[in-house]
């Protein structure tokens, strides 16, 4: 048991304990350690905080040695999204490759194999899986990030993952509630709004969570966005109607809410980070993230005293802070029994891999010849979503320049790309990789310049595969994970693959 700073109140371990902050370094700052001893009960990890598994072992025992119940969360989807893996891309691909398999079984074991890594470091939260169903094709945030725009398929691969991650004893977080993927606006960057009626939103946006909650997902995350069919006045972290009403009334969720990042800009730039937690805990929010942009002591203590202020002034019954309370640490007790009962899952380091090549969809105009000769790889390169980050490398260039040396690579975005790419490239064979070839004009514009110079040129969709296949072979991945990179590059230069289909 983890024993209090004296003179730590009740009241102020409440606010502490619904608060999951972040921090900067690869190992606890004092200030963060302190906090643990004060009445903190989770940590909230990023890519900055991971040089490597055993690095992040090292961290968590740390952690731990402060406060052995800690709950050590990460944004850890696999695919485009991972932390474990920032540095060199994932093992695992990611949801819509996994619903492109549509093999529940095949999503169950890579979501049990990515949750026994993660514990096996120590990291027993993860704020995965993403339930949104991607109705809106140009989404600018969502994207691979879904299984896919047809509700009973997210409904089905969401349910499978969040029994797959936590049968390795790491609580499954599931996301962004009521969903995110009938959006046009990025809510690190403003409101997003979704005008959909509410047969629509029943049918198509809520049906993942409530295969969610049928699973026994530990925990959901609310999203910043606004439903004016739901709620016209309140983004939904901020929404009682959405929280209480709808997610734990009607849905029947019993575990905690997680909010999405209190610094994004959908809610920071109306309300405030002080006053946006504060209205989110009295909807029925009972855990506060925030860690992604302001990483410091001074955010906890910001946000640990107004919700203190906030129940002295009347503002924020005590008793909605005891039960936020009391959930995060019921979750943290769940993590801990958990943790004790799962040691020995077994491991299955192929399984990321096999899923990406099942993932893979090729269309060829004419029988395709594998490459001999290293090709130039021109990738077409999109501005990365937040939520992916700029320092998580994608592509096939690596895995073509493994298997075969010489393969030259470079990096062209705008209107001069497809000139700038031909120009690079020379009298080499052309791969291009794009990401998203729908949603950007200029992308499209590059691959026709490039195919009409070139039309001997192989075509890499890393992105949702909506623009209609093209050049003398595309591959679709179905997400820009590193296996997914493989993956294609193991086509490309003929590679025996035993059982492709």
């Amino acid at each position: 048991m983890t024993t209090f700073a004296r003179g730590t109140d009740t009241l102020t371990r409440d606010a502490l304990t619904v608060l999951q902050p972040g921090f900067t370094g690869t190992t606890a700052p004092d200030w963060l350690l302190r906090r643990l001893g004060e009445g903190l009960a989770s940590v909230g990890l990023f890519g900055r905080n991971i040089a490597s598994p055993a690095q992040l072992a090292a961290l968590t025992a740390q952690l731990r040695a402060e406060r052995e119940d800690v709950l050590v969360a990460i944004d850890e989807e696999g695919g485009d999204v991972t932390r474990l893996e920032v540095h060199t891309g994932s093992s695992f691909p990611g949801n819509h490759a996994l619903g492109a398999v549509d093999d529940t079984g095949l999503t169950r074991d890579v979501a049990r194999e990515l949750g026994r890594r993660l514990a096996a470091c120590g990291v027993n939260l993860n704020w995965a899986p993403s339930a949104d169903v991607n109705s809106d094709p140009g989404n600018p945030v969502i994207g691979v990030r879904s299984f896919g725009a047809d509700p009973a398929l997210v409904a089905r691969h969401t349910a499978a993952y969040v029994t797959g991650l936590q049968s390795a004893g790491v609580a499954a977080c599931t996301k962004h509630f009521p969903g995110h993927g009938d959006t046009a606006v990025d809510s690190h960057h403003a409101l997003p709004r979704i005008d959909a009626g509410t047969r629509m939103l029943h049918s198509r946006d809520l049906a993942p969570f409530r295969a969610a909650v049928a699973a026994g997902t530990k925990a959901v995350m609310s999203a910043h966005i606004l439903v004016p069919a739901l709620d016209p006045d309140r983004p939904a972290t901020l929404s009682r109607t959405v929280l209480t009403d709808l997610l734990r009334g009607e849905l029947g969720h019993t575990g905690p809410i997680v909010t999405d990042g209190m610094e994004m800009r959908a809610v920071a730039d109306a309300y405030g980070i002080e006053r946006g937690s504060v209205l989110a805990v009295a909807a029925g929010a009972d855990a506060i993230c925030v860690g992604g942009g302001l990483a410091d002591d001074e955010t906890v203590r910001r946000l640990r005293d107004a919700l203190v202020a906030a129940v002295r002034a009347g503002e924020l019954p005590e008793e909605r802070l005891a039960d936020a309370a009391d959930r995060v640490r019921a979750l943290a007790r769940w993590t801990s029994g958990a943790a004790r009962g799962t040691r020995d899952v077994a491991g299955d380091d192929t399984v990321g891999l096999r899923a990406a090549r099942r993932a893979l969809r090729a269309t060829a105009r004419d029988p395709f010849v594998p490459l001999a000769a290293p090709p130039y790889v021109a990738a077409l390169t999109p501005v990365a979503n937040i939520a992916v980050g700029d320092e998580t490398p994608w592509g096939v260039a690596a895995e073509l320049c493994r298997l075969l040396p010489g393969t030259g690579t470079g990096g062209f975005t705008g209107t001069d790309a497809g000139g700038a790419a031909l120009a690079a490239a020379g009298s080499r064979r052309v791969v291009a990789v794009v990401r998203d070839e729908h949603r950007h004009p200029w992308m499209a514009a590059a691959l026709d310049t490039l195919l009409a110079a070139r039309p001997d040129t192989v075509v890499v969709e890393m992105g949702v595969p909506e623009a209609a296949p093209r050049g003398a072979l595309h591959l679709a991945t179905h997400g820009a994970a590193r296996v997914c990179g493989l993956a294609a590059a193991e086509v490309i230069a003929g590679v025996p693959v035993r059982g492709r289909a």
